[in-house]
């Protein structure tokens, strides 16, 4: 199926989040063509050993939200991997402070390479972390 048909599966129920998103308790709460929104309210058990949330579930949502916005851009067949991943953080993220959204937007989706870009923001608006994408187009 399309990418975006899968995005939108995932938002209305019909495609079950996959393991790492159940796990971690993150879904995707918005999807177009080039874009997607992945939010999770942070609990305790997200928390590093000073008591934020650990980096690497940030970076596991923006890996996922970035990635998921080249999905959105696929046609039905046509796959992706990450190549790299950054992901920087600007201010600790903890419990109890609402829900944290992670946009994302394909800049480039060609033949063999795609990049993305993703923001992190608090219920507030604040900017928490910024991320950045390539993958490669599995054809």
């Amino acid at each position: 199926m399309h990418g975006l048909d899968f995005l939108r599966g995932l938002i209305d129920g019909t495609i079950p989040h996959h393991p790492t998103s159940r796990t971690l308790g993150f879904t995707v709460t918005d999807a177009r063509e080039g874009f997607v929104e992945v939010s999770i309210e942070p609990q305790e058990y997200h928390s590093n050993a000073v008591g934020s949330i650990h980096g690497g579930v940030l970076a596991t949502l923006f890996d996922t939200a970035m990635g998921f916005s080249v999905a959105s851009t696929l046609e039905a067949g046509v796959g992706y991997t990450t190549l790299d991943l950054q992901v920087r953080y600007l201010r600790p993220v903890q419990t109890g402070k609402g829900i944290v959204r992670v946009q994302a937007f394909c800049e480039h989706a060609g033949r063999r390479t795609a990049t993305a870009r993703g923001e992190a923001r608090d219920d507030e608006g604040r900017l928490l972390a910024t991320g950045s994408t390539t993958c490669l187009i599995l054809r």
